[in-house]
């Protein structure tokens, strides 16, 4: 992967980890996240990877095998799927949006290659034809449509401008949302994903430097994508992961669709409730400084009802973080995924640098996620679409 001109902007400091190849932040990650939040800012994503399909078939092609609806989505209209394997695991995640005559896929730069080679097995005699694009387009981020607009317009090659609106902040009729609405923080994220030829990464830097918009860094990005409890196919995704475990049925499932893989197991979860594992927010303890890497442990510590004297607390690995931010409101703050069993109100620790963090659990899937009952039936495997 070539170089950002995001890079060689004053104060960049490049990403770590999954986001590496772009700039985590550039001096200030609080302000950068305000002015993200403002809509004033624009962030690098041009770590991600696009894959696109092209040919009369693509739309329903990939409806056949994806777990949202998208044989009728129109030209610029966005969507979220997944393709799962046939126990329902999450495989690969996608951003889509179609422009009359190319689907554009927007994934994780790793994942890109591996989702343009599963598409290309399953073309069979479909006129169909799928290429990894990543070489070629970018992807620029921002909270509002005019940040993006003062860097540089979207690529346009049919006449679409090709910005993917994150559904995340609607609710979509034939759903599912596990966590309450109220107060739910998805009502704050705003996320457009425009996609830009490579070559026109240098003009938004350029607009940066002459004070056209604002930047913000990865770590800002992340910050407020966690507040959001938007889960992530780099971050909060394993080889166990069901859509139900991260409350993400509510953007990427259409649950009227059926007669694709796995959608037996969405269909057995969702009707008898009750996801193996559940997604949390933790509000972490930030007197010691020390912010959790994806991985660390998450203990839950259990008090006897009738303690003796000399007894310990017991102590259990109950999940992992997945990803961590420091929030310019909730301060330090991450995600986990803990198994089902964890009540709601178990003090929680987290083993990170050879320290433990208190953690406060806000409940994203709850510990008593219930059968869904006012969801349409999911069709049986091999009825129509």
């Amino acid at each position: 992967m070539t170089t950002s001109p995001f890079l060689s902007l004053p104060a960049a400091v490049p990403a770590e980890g999954i986001d590496e190849g772009v700039a985590g932040h550039y001096g200030n990650p609080i302000v950068e996240q305000r002015h993200l939040e403002r809509g004033e800012a624009i962030v690098d994503l041009s770590d991600r990877g696009i894959v696109t399909v092209v040919g009369p078939d693509r739309l329903t092609w990939l409806h056949s095998m994806a777990s949202q609806s998208l044989a009728r989505l129109r030209p610029g209209e966005s969507a979220e799927a997944l393709f799962l394997d046939a126990a329902g695991h999450i495989e690969h995640v996608v951003h889509v949006v179609d422009d009359g005559e190319t689907a554009w896929l927007i994934g994780e730069r790793a994942d890109a290659a591996p989702l343009a080679s599963f598409l290309d097995r399953m073309r069979f005699m479909l006129r169909v034809e799928v290429s990894d694009r990543s070489d070629e387009f970018a992807v620029l981020g921002a909270m509002s449509a005019s940040a993006l607009d003062a860097a540089v317009p979207a690529a346009s090659p049919a006449g679409i401008a090709l910005d993917w609106v994150d559904p995340w902040s609607t609710r979509i009729p034939g759903t599912h949302r596990y966590a309450s609405d109220a107060g739910h923080p998805a009502s704050d994220w705003h996320a457009i994903e425009r996609i830009v030829p490579r070559s026109a990464l240098a003009d938004a830097a350029d607009a940066v430097r002459a004070g056209r918009v604002g930047v913000a860094g990865s770590l800002a990005f992340e910050a407020l994508r966690v507040a959001a409890w938007r889960p992530r196919h780099a971050t909060e995704v394993d080889e166990k992961s069901l859509p139900h475990e991260l409350d993400w049925l509510q953007s990427s499932v259409d649950l009227g669709k059926g007669c694709y893989k796995g959608q037996e197991t969405v269909a057995k979860v969702l009707n008898l409730g009750r996801p193996p594992r559940r997604l949390v927010l933790l509000h972490l303890d930030g007197s010691d400084t020390v912010l959790p890497v994806p991985g660390d442990e998450v203990v839950g510590v259990k008090v006897r009802p009738e303690p003796v004297d000399g007894d310990e607390p017991e102590r259990k690995v109950v999940g992992r973080i997945t990803s961590s931010a420091m929030h310019h409101e909730l301060g330090p703050v991450a995600l986990a995924v803990v198994k089902r069993a964890v009540p709601g109100d178990l003090p929680l620790i987290v083993l990170s640098h050879g320290t433990e963090v208190a953690a406060a659990q806000v409940e994203i899937v709850p510990a008593d996620a219930r059968a869904a009952v006012d969801v349409p039936r999911l069709p049986r495997l091999g009825a129509r679409p």
